[in-house]
């Protein structure tokens, strides 16, 4: 089975963009320099090494940042000290993919060639070769057959970097910082990075490297550039620009596009986290103390404990911390079981830190306790809840082509497979403890079906497998840093595992792992996460969640969409509150969100009709929105959301100065955003949702879904000669060139044991008349990016008055003019759209409704329901709550439904699913209508488009059923029951 790419999704399209069009107005040309060689006969000869070449000026290229980011609503960059530019993607949503392509879209554009990727560890420079090979067909198809070349640096071949340096193909080098970091100083210290090779003519491989220019790709910069030699190495290959990737930037250098965490879930790009703590109650009966942590930094020497206090009255299990005589009687409130428990030593060599005590015998080592539930009681109930959460998944979702694995990271090897002297093995206690449960569950009749006829001991035995580092004799081994050649041998097996263990074919669906799955790694179709640890966990929770983020894929590699399938559970040995706030913590701490802040720039690229376009607010105005809450008391001086701006929103009381009032929404969809946190539900909350097959069985809903069950195809016709105008004038009034830049510099080099450097100097600009002998073949080019003939084509570029500015700056122009004609030509494609109904071919009620038991969350987005056909809905935000509680307060109104995801309508730009369907009924006479609101969420200019091109395709589609359905919008439940009672009146 083979993971299939959508090439066509919206927010990889978005951050791809964001960094080609940094090079707006690039002339395709190359570099030529000088590369020695000598033949066989060591003879001297010369090759010439193709590098990338820059044409376009700074201050170029800083209009254009400015114009993206603005686009993007990021703060704008006042200067470009260096081609230095970040981008944030919450893990899951592709960043890979995301980079690989942006490699192949500036080679398409700009005829850029050189790229190295640089990363921190092995496990990821063996998770992008992966990636590189299994998005190689797509990029073939996509890009007809660019040839191009990629590799993993191996200091034992050389003749790549050579290969790399003299290509006119594109060259990807992928290498691990590590292999570059040390300059050669001294005979046989250093990497041979860095040293003379007689394979390369006497030339040091970074010396090749520095001539081509590359466009130098950092994958997790926190990790790559976080000492001085590192940022000394990345420095000495002489980039053309630096390209930063992460979800957790240390910094962010001309930050372009931002997919964080908030982003991600509210867009359903990936998984919904629930956590399922496991923990002890009311075992307080003895004196529970357990050694968290110990700390020698600085005097006095402490350990962390946690232990039973009294606080407010209540016994609560708190960490402390402690030193040498505290006494443990004290620091509990007096509690009496306590007493006698005085500190006497603090001992922290590292593997083993204990403390013990001046009158009583424990000893208790790190990560140990006494008193209270043995942690391996609880560490056998998360094995058991991981378990059975994961057989309740293979029911509902095997029939869905759908492959659920689990995930158990473990600190110690000897805990899941021992291996004796004589070389045999047997299974450690967590091994044991799983196969004991999963027997347990699996003889439930229930989960009979599960083994397909299978025999349960070999089902058993091959359900089940652990990834670990081995050493030079084939032992496992406990790995710490996870950058051995014993680990890479571990993480080159695994991937190559990744797609296989997708498929049905595989027994494998449960993984136990040391270390090689830390980072580096992740498998879609991950949906349970457990951590089994003898001590503390120094592995973060966003950096274990990662491995389960990405929305699952079927058996046909397709990706799966919706909460319904893609919810990631957290086996926790905390409590959800717990979790959740640590979680929380880490999202604010390692990828710098400021949950509940507003910045001055936030609403700048909120867009406004000007003339008959859509214009940005930009940054001016988005201050004075800024000072304008600030004055209502709704934000902060440092912007901090107030509790009035909370309440405002959630109980729609929401104001703004009239002189914004054309933009409120925008606002207020944006603030709900900013104010909210990191969604995370509490497994303990989850509900299922039934179907009341007494509303779905009732004649009103019978005649509910006559009228809407149907389903349709279309066609589309564009009218040519509205195309032609439109983008005509749209590019008349849009598009602006500049004329060519002259950049005169001087430089000197300097020569370190890093390489050959150039240091700028003096620079001075002049524009100047460009006389470009041969001007590329404008229709050609336009009709590969726009799909439309080269009749169009010409007559809209005649009809637009400009082709004079494509002399002035031809591949700027190229690129502008395109972007807007795949604009217009998509808002007119859905204009001319035409529905016809598919004779009797319909959706299943059985399927959508009686069959479908949906899940919720009490706390979270569940509001019980008297006239839906499930006991709750299931609502996706705050208005779509309102709508519900309308619903069910109003009279008129006889029953409702919010449609199911799988009521899908297709249109040319995806497929479209309504949110309500409702049966009005008043003095005897019923009128259906459906309503879709406005989501909150936070889309982009070009998401909005979409959107509402999606919701007129659904208004054809039910005009096209012609049985009496209305289809209107709406994004105010009270406009809604308004209009409700009007069109009653009139009937």
């Amino acid at each position: 089975m083979k993971i299939q790419f959508d090439h066509k999704l919206d927010f990889q399209l978005e951050a791809i963009n964001s960094i080609v069009d940094i090079f707006e107005g690039q002339p395709i040309e190359n570099g030529i320099f000088t590369v020695e060689n000598y033949g066989q006969q060591m003879i001297k000869t010369f090759d010439d090494g193709v590098s990338n070449k820059l044409s376009i000026s700074k201050e170029d290229i800083l209009e254009n940042v400015r114009n993206i980011q603005l686009r993007n609503g990021l703060k704008q960059s006042e200067r470009l000290e260096d081609l230095d530019f970040s981008i944030e993607m919450e893990t899951g949503t592709g960043k890979t993919y995301v980079y690989l392509r942006t490699i192949m879209e500036l080679n398409k554009k700009y005829g850029f060639k050189k790229f190295i990727i640089v990363v921190p560890s092995v496990a990821i420079k063996e998770g992008v070769y992966k990636s590189l090979q299994m998005t190689e067909k797509d990029f073939r198809m996509l890009y007809k057959n660019e040839p191009y070349e990629y590799f993993d640096y191996d200091s034992n071949n050389l003749e790549e970097v050579r290969n790399f340096a003299i290509s006119n193909n594109i060259q990807i080098m992928i290498i691990n910082i590590q292999a570059f970091n040390k300059n050669f100083t001294k005979k046989g210290l250093g990497n041979i990075f860095h040293r003379t090779n007689d394979k390369l003519s006497g030339n040091k491989p970074v010396e090749l490297i520095q001539q081509t220019n590359p466009i130098v790709i950092i994958d997790e910069p926190q990790s790559v550039i976080n000492t001085n030699n590192a940022k000394k190495a990345v420095k000495s290959l002489n980039p053309l620009c630096l390209l930063r990737y992460s979800a957790t930037h240390r910094e962010k250098i001309n930050l372009m596009y931002k997919l964080d965490a908030i982003d991600a879930y509210e867009r359903k790009l990936v998984k919904q986290i629930e956590v399922a703590s496991i923990t002890s109650e009311d075992d307080h009966n003895t004196p529970y103390i357990k050694l968290l942590s110990v700390d020698n930094k600085k005097s006095p020497i402490t350990a962390k404990v946690e232990i039973d206090a009294m606080e407010n009255g209540k016994l609560k299990r708190k960490p402390i911390t402690v030193r040498q005589n505290d006494d443990l009687f004290r620091l509990s409130r007096g509690r009496d079981l306590y007493s006698g428990y005085i500190i006497n030593d603090i001992y922290c060599e590292e593997g083993n830190e204990y403390i013990d005590f001046t009158s009583q015998e424990d000893i208790i080592a790190l990560g140990q306790n006494i008193g209270g539930i043995d942690d391996d009681i609880i560490k056998k109930a998360q094995i058991r809840m991981t378990i059975e959460e994961h057989l309740e998944k293979e029911l509902r979702l095997n029939k869905e082509g759908v492959k659920v694995l689990s995930l158990f990271f473990i600190d110690k090897v000897d805990n899941y497979r021992i291996y004796n002297e004589d070389g045999s093995t047997e299974n450690g206690k967590y091994a044991k403890w799983f196969e004991e449960e999963y027997r347990k569950l699996l003889n439930k009749p229930k989960y009979q079906k599960l083994l397909n006829g299978e025999d349960i001991d070999e089902h058993i035995k091959n359900s089940h497998n652990g990834y670990f580092a081995k050493d030079n004799k084939g032992r496992i081994k406990d790995s710490k840093t996870g950058n051995s050649r014993d680990d890479e041998d571990t993480y080159n097996l695994i991937m190559k595992d990744k797609e296989k263990l997708l498929s049905f074919d595989s027994k494998l669906r449960f993984i136990f792992s040391h270390s090689a799955l830390k980072e580096g790694w992740d498998n879609p179709n991950v949906f349970q996460i457990c951590t089994l640890n003898e001590t503390k966990s120094i592995t973060k929770k966003r950096q274990e969640i990662g491995r389960g983020l990405r929305l699952a894929v079927k058996q046909d590699g397709k990706r799966t969409e919706g909460f319904d399938i893609n919810t990631l559970t957290v086996m926790a040995n905390e409590s959800y509150e717990e979790f959740a706030k640590g979680l929380q913590k880490e999202y604010e701490e390692d990828a710098g969100i400021k949950f509940g802040f507003i910045e001055k720039h936030s609403f700048s690229n909120i867009k406004v009709e000007e003339y008959g376009e859509m214009k940005y607010i930009g940054e001016e105005r988005s201050e004075k929105i800024f000072e304008n809450l600030l004055e209502k008391k709704y934000i902060e001086d440092n912007g901090k959301v107030t509790r009035k701006l909370q309440v405002a929103i959630k109980e729609n009381l929401f104001e703004i100065d009239k002189e914004f009032k054309d933009i409120e929404e925008d606002i207020k969809l944006l603030l709900e955003k900013m104010a909210s946190g990191v969604k995370i539900k509490d497994r303990n909350d989850k509900r299922i949702v039934k179907p009341k097959k007494e509303v779905i069985l009732s004649d009103e809903f019978k005649d509910l879904w006559e009228k809407i069950k149907y389903k349709t195809n279309y066609s589309v016709s564009v009218d040519s000669k509205r195309l032609v105008k439109e983008c005509s004038l749209a590019i008349n009034r849009n598009v602006r060139i500049d004329r060519t830049k002259i950049i005169m510099e001087k430089a000197k080099s300097d020569i370190s044991e890093a390489g050959v450097m150039i240091r700028e100097g003096n620079r001075k600009v002049e524009v100047v008349d460009s006389n470009y002998e041969k001007l590329p073949d404008v229709l050609t080019i336009l009709q590969n990016q726009t799909d439309l003939t080269r009749k169009t084509i010409a007559s809209i570029l005649d009809g637009s008055g400009t082709l004079e500015d494509f002399k002035i700056n031809p591949q700027k122009y190229i690129g502008e003019v395109a972007s807007i004609i795949n604009r217009k030509k998509r808002l007119l494609l859905v204009d001319g759209i035409k529905y016809t109904r598919i004779g009797e071919e319909a959706y299943s009620c059985q399927e959508l409704f009686l069959n479908n038991e949906l899940t919720g969350y009490l706390s979270k987005n569940l509001y019980e329901a008297r006239k839906s056909t499930h006991e709750y809905v299931v609502y996706d935000s705050n208005v779509e709550r309102t709508f519900a509680e309308s619903f069910e307060a109003n009279d008129a109104i006889k029953l409702y439904t919010k449609l199911p995801s799988e009521f899908k309508i297709k249109t040319p730009l995806g497929f479209y699913n309504p949110d309500w369907a409702i049966l009005v009924e008043e003095k005897g006479n019923e009128k259906l209508y459906f309503v879709v609101e406005t989501k909150g969420s936070i889309k982009s200019e070009d998401l909005r488009d979409i959107e509402q091109g999606k919701i007129h395709c659904g208004r054809e589609h039910f005009k096209a059923l012609n049985t009496g359905v209305e289809f209107e919008d709406y994004d105010d439940s009270k406009k809604f029951i308004d209009d409700v009672y009007i069109k009653i009146n009139k009937i």
